[in-house]
């Protein structure tokens, strides 16, 4: 039986391929995503982590108590305590380190890696005896030297084009700074290597600027040979001033960084495993098909075979065996398209505002044992049911008829199975329509649906095909005549295979059709949000929310050309009534000028110590009305005092919750006398690259801040949604691939089943240009079968999701996308009409005498 399984796979080689190439995407998928989540995670860790090889104790200062006094917030790691250290028995090497974070602009002005804390490395050249720091050798240039002169690394300076000489503009966590290039050196730091950047500056300057002076953020030791980490870790721990400072030992920090990773990296495995998922789910329709066309194909033959002595288990395993073969095949191509697609991954996953480190591909078993059990397993599963079906059937039955028509009692459990998923899927997703919630829990519920759903309709399919295809019959018949008659005919002559063929098109337009729909509606309510209620025509704020602007840059900002008026912001938080709320200081005198605000009541001309104004949300939650007053906390103030309300404004995102007086947010920010935004509105209400480089120039190119017009604002809130675009295009491009694989080994199929009647047809006058016409209908007729299913679940999946979407959005309202729907209709059907395009020429080829007489 085993040789009988090889000769079947050579025989139908043409039409396997196509089988081998659908496993084969999945598999690849499943095989790349496993490479990237492994090469990810250790160019993350390269990235996240310092290099812990001849470093056995770690010694960093400990966070001081709420409330500690002056000289309890100073780092204890000093000159003395560094030479206390490098006294312990078993220290052979001590290396004391001031270490921060420093974003770099390049020459043109742009900011390198900004707003990554793993890519942005400052820390201090600390000289040995003999002038040099091993960490860091020099290639060109010398050390800094003083507080106006800097290095970098080899890589920060090709990325920047930067050369010595050159004077680089910096910032820390403030205002900026500026720098004379004396120095390019290298290092082996793994988060350099992995594509930060590193700057360095003389002792002194990095004490001031990320620690104290005279202090240090960490000491490293080296143990001597013979003295564990433990052990070491305990004799420095002796010598520590008590609640001060704190040893850890190499192995503790690398635990620490191997949580870090999963963290980093746990989600970049989920995109391209949907991909793989739906590969081999739609996959596994063309698998079926085939393998039940190729039974039905053979199965004179199969009943020989019993005839002359073999059981059902052996046909069983005969077909298995094929199945095996051909998942082999699948899944050792697929590992190495796997390989390519784990290359390109962190380029596609990669954004401007969020790049992934560089590393090598890591290859490990996990991925290759991961192909080989999918693809195998897959195939194997999906043939299992051709198979059973095959060896069921009677050998005299068999003999009798090459085609065995499904019996009604099948077709009635089929639509009764169908009709209680179909109940159950709806049924769900419309409970979840009044929930109005996005949570976890309603998100998998509506998942779940989904799935129960896609799973009805496939089950229903059969049974809908006769329906749907005479609706659509009707428009072929009436516009090609007695072909497209027959075309409709063929396509409903065997409805189970029909519907196999037009599986794998409907699950992905069905895919698509809700991604858009949620994508679109999603992304008008984000385009809304960013840019509500903003009068202003420029923002500009920080990268991070560690870091403020420097409260002189408003004066100067407003002194720009072309700029009207220029408002600072201070955004901290409001405690009330156990809740914490985002609370905005602004000028009352020009805070119409920058924020289009509809004030419900009230007055925001009365804005002052003590008097807020509040957004109607809080004020229907907490029962507020103008001149209503209540006790609240503000920013860094634990102490609670009376508010008076002066105003209720409708909810608007760029005033946030609640508006206070600036100077009164200021003085209880969480960072005293600096600012997070400054809104700028310009003379004309127009915006230009020229303005855009006045205000950069205002806050000296720092390279923590970004200024951002109006669409500018809106383009970063849509840019969360660039993934979804990136899977509904990728999904769409997974079916359009697979579809097509199905129909073309279905057309293939059955026009071998059908070379009589086509030599029928052509004995009776039917020309070439006929046959393959009528097969191209047939082919398009399948394909607007399946595409017509996929809408109708698609756009009723992402009614019932998008109520959960509303409840987290305000402004999300169900938008459908009429050019991506009509496009994906209109690709749909290309598709059917391209991939008939082999088998409707190898028909029309067809010698009519030949093709009749063919038993």
């Amino acid at each position: 039986m085993l040789r009988t399984a090889l000769r079947n796979v050579l025989a139908h080689k043409a039409r396997l391929v196509m089988t081998v190439l659908a496993v084969c995407l999945g598999v690849a998928f499943v095989c790349g995503t496993l490479v990237f989540a492994d090469s990810s995670a250790a160019a993350y860790r390269a990235a996240a982590s310092k290099n812990f090889a001849d470093i056995a104790v770690s010694v960093t200062p400990k966070e001081p108590p709420p409330g500690a006094a002056a000289n309890q917030r100073t780092s204890v790691l000093d000159d003395a305590l560094a030479r206390k250290l490098a006294g312990v028995p078993g220290v052979t090497a001590m290396r004391p380190s001031v270490d921060g974070s420093a974003t770099l602009n390049a020459a043109d002005g742009s900011p390198l890696r900004a707003g990554k804390a793993w890519a942005n490395l400052a820390a201090a050249y600390v000289p040995g005896e003999d002038g040099k720091d091993s960490r860091y050798p020099l290639v060109n240039g010398h050390a800094p030297r003083n507080g106006e002169e800097l290095a970098v690394d080899s890589g920060t300076a090709v990325a920047g084009r930067l050369h010595i000489g050159d004077t680089v503009t910096l910032a820390t966590d403030g205002p900026v700074m500026t720098k004379r290039l004396v120095g390019i050196v290298t290092t082996t730091d793994t988060r350099v290597t992995a594509g930060g950047t590193l700057a360095l500056f003389d002792k002194t300057t990095a004490q001031r600027l990320f620690a104290s002076p005279g202090h240090y953020t960490g000491i490293d030791l080296s143990a001597a040979p013979g003295t564990s980490q433990f052990e070491l870790s305990d004799r420095v721990t002796a010598v520590l001033p008590a609640d001060r400072a704190e040893a850890t030992s190499g192995s503790a920090q690398a635990a620490q960084q191997g949580i870090l990773v999963d963290t980093l990296t746990r989600g970049y495995e989920k995109l391209p495993l949907v991909f793989a998922g739906v590969s081999l789910f739609i996959g596994s329709f063309l698998i079926v098909n085939t393998f039940t066309m190729l039974v039905t194909q053979r199965t004179r033959e199969i009943a020989l075979l019993r005839a002359i002595g073999a059981s059902r288990r052996q046909v069983v395993r005969s077909i298995l065996w094929e199945a095996l073969l051909v998942g082999l095949a699948a899944s050792a191509a697929g590992s190495l398209l796997g390989l390519g697609i784990a290359s390109v991954l962190p380029d596609v996953l990669s954004t401007g505002a969020d790049t992934l480190p560089h590393g090598p591909l890591v290859i490990g078993p996990r991925p290759i044992v991961a192909a080989l059990g999918v693809g195998v397993g897959v195939t194997v599963l999906a043939a299992w049911l051709p198979s059973r079906r095959a060896a069921k059937v009677a050998p005299v039955e068999a003999m009798r008829s090459a085609e065995q028509p499904p019996s009604t009692t099948r077709s009635r459990i089929r639509g009764a199975v169908g009709l209680v998923l179909l109940v159950l899927g709806a049924g769900l997703l419309i409970s979840l329509t009044g929930a109005k919630d996005a949570s976890e829990e309603n998100l998998q519920s509506a998942m779940l649906g989904c799935a129960v759903l896609v799973i009805a309709v496939i089950v229903l399919a059969p049974l809908l095909a006769a329906p749907v295809i005479w609706l659509t019959g009707r428009l072929t018949g009436r516009f090609f005549g007695i072909t497209g008659h027959l075309a409709q005919q063929n396509a409903l002559r065997d409805p189970r295979r029909t519907a196999a063929t037009a599986s794998a098109l409907m699950i992905s337009t069905a895919l698509v059709t809700g991604l858009a729909v949620i994508g679109n509606s999603t992304g008008q309510a984000l385009d809304h949000q960013a840019a509500a209620g903003l009068g202003a025509d420029y923002v500009i704020s920080t990268r991070t929310p560690t870091t403020g602007i420097d409260p002189a840059a408003g004066q100067r900002v407003a002194d720009t050309p072309g700029v009207r008026t220029a408002t600072a912001v201070t955004d901290s938080t409001l405690f009330i009534g156990g809740r914490t709320q985002q609370i905005s200081g602004i000028d009352p005198d020009t805070v119409n000028a920058v924020i289009k605000l509809d004030v419900v009541s009230g007055s925001l001309a009365d804005l002052g110590p003590g008097r807020i104004a509040v957004s109607s949300t809080l004020a229907r939650e907490h029962g507020l009305s103008t001149g209503g007053r209540i006790n609240a906390g503000m920013g860094r103030n634990q102490g609670f005092k009376q508010y008076t309300v002066v105003a209720v404004y409708k909810d608007n995102p760029t005033a946030h919750d609640a508006l206070g007086a600036h100077t009164e947010v200021q003085q209880n920010g969480f960072m005293p006398r600096s600012v997070q935004r400054i809104l700028v509105r310009t003379d004309s209400g127009a915006v230009s690259k020229t303005t855009e480089d006045r205000l950069r120039t205002a806050v000296g190119n720092n390279p923590l801040l970004k200024v951002q017009d109006r669409q500018e604002l809106v383009r970063e809130a849509a840019g969360t949604m660039s993934n979804l675009l990136t899977l509904m295009y990728g999904l769409l491009a997974i079916g359009v691939v697979i579809a097509s694989l199905g129909i073309v080994n279905t057309l293939a199929m059955s026009v071998a089943e059908r070379t009589r009647e086509i030599g029928v047809l052509r004995a009776i006058g039917m020309d070439r240009h006929g046959i393959r016409r009528m097969i191209r209908l047939e082919s398009v007729t399948v394909a607007a079968f399946g595409t017509l299913l996929g809408l109708a679940g698609g756009l009723f999946s992402a009614w019932a999701v998008g109520a959960l979407a509303n409840g987290a959005m305000a402004q999300y309202s169900l938008a459908l996308p009429w050019e991506t729907l009509l496009l994906m209709c209109l690709v749909s059907l290309a598709i059917g009409a391209v991939a008939a395009a082999v088998p409707a020429r190898r028909a029309a080829a067809l010698r009519p005498l030949e093709a009749v007489a063919e038993a």
